[in-house]
């Protein structure tokens, strides 16, 4: 897991692109075969993502964030913008879609990532935030979730905004994800980009 520090604003205006970028960017997220994961002690989130392709994979242990499995503390929100795959939550199988989505609360313990085709992996975009109540873990199809059209085709920016880990689609202690998709013709969304 790569850990980011937190930097003060006034720091942050005396960088140029390259320094901005090797603070706040992660390149390479999604790598075939691995979990990658990147934590930021700013809003203590961790982002990352998990390709499975020929075996499953799992998280380790929770020693990095000083705790005995990785979701002792915190809670996990999975979205796949692959291929279809299954997430695999304390012995409990959930066969996730193309833009599907799971959320997973505090306390589960096993969680392991696999792809129903290795030739056409599952792409798991993953958040995870501190939590301090156990919701139960949930699959959220694109029907669940919250969709929300914004924009305009004068300004090429149409977007349907699916809300997939939201408080009108389920609860969590305090992790909120969600997908933008462009429509035809338009060419971008507000930045800075969030979930």
């Amino acid at each position: 897991m790569e850990i980011r520090q937190p930097i003060h604003s006034a720091h942050a205006k005396q960088l140029d692109t390259a320094g901005l970028r090797e603070q706040f960017l992660i390149e390479d997220l999604f790598q075939a075969g691995q979990i990658n994961l990147t934590y930021s002690h700013i809003d203590r989130i961790i982002v990352g993502a998990a390709v499975p392709t020929e075996t499953a994979i799992a998280f380790e242990g929770g020693k990095e964030i000083g705790v005995d499995f990785f979701l002792q503390r915190r809670e996990l929100g999975v979205i796949n913008i692959g291929e279809p795959g299954l997430v695999v939550v304390d012995g409990q199988t959930y066969e996730i879609g193309a833009r599907e989505a799971i959320y997973v609360g505090m306390g589960a313990q096993d969680i392991r990532f696999e792809s129903v085709s290795a030739e056409q992996p599952a792409r798991f975009y993953l958040n995870c935030a501190p939590a301090h109540h156990a919701y139960p873990t949930r699959k959220i199809t694109r029907e669940d979730a919250a969709p929300e059209t914004l924009g305009n085709q004068e300004n090429c920016n149409v977007r349907t905004i699916y809300k997939y880990l939201h408080p009108a689609v389920l609860p969590t202690c305090q992790l909120l994800m969600g997908m933008t998709e462009l429509a035809p013709g338009s060419l971008w969304n507000t930045m800075p980009c969030h979930t």
